[in-house]
């Protein structure tokens, strides 16, 4: 699988729906607990959990 692109990210439960508004794709729900990061399985984009981005959105 190709990653399209590495986006970081301030939580570990996101939702990806491609971004693309009506052609994206469905939203799927991921959740980066137990490897910090991980891929949609639809468009293939990575997801990655970031700390200092989860400290900013705390705030």
């Amino acid at each position: 699988m190709k990653i399209t692109e590495e986006i970081k990210v301030g939580s570990l439960n996101i939702a990806c729906d491609g971004g693309k508004g009506h052609l994206g794709h469905p939203t799927v729900y991921l959740n980066l607990e137990e490897k910090g990061e991980v891929v949609c399985p639809y468009c293939s984009k990575k997801y990655i959990f970031d700390k200092s981005q989860a400290e900013h959105a705390a705030h």
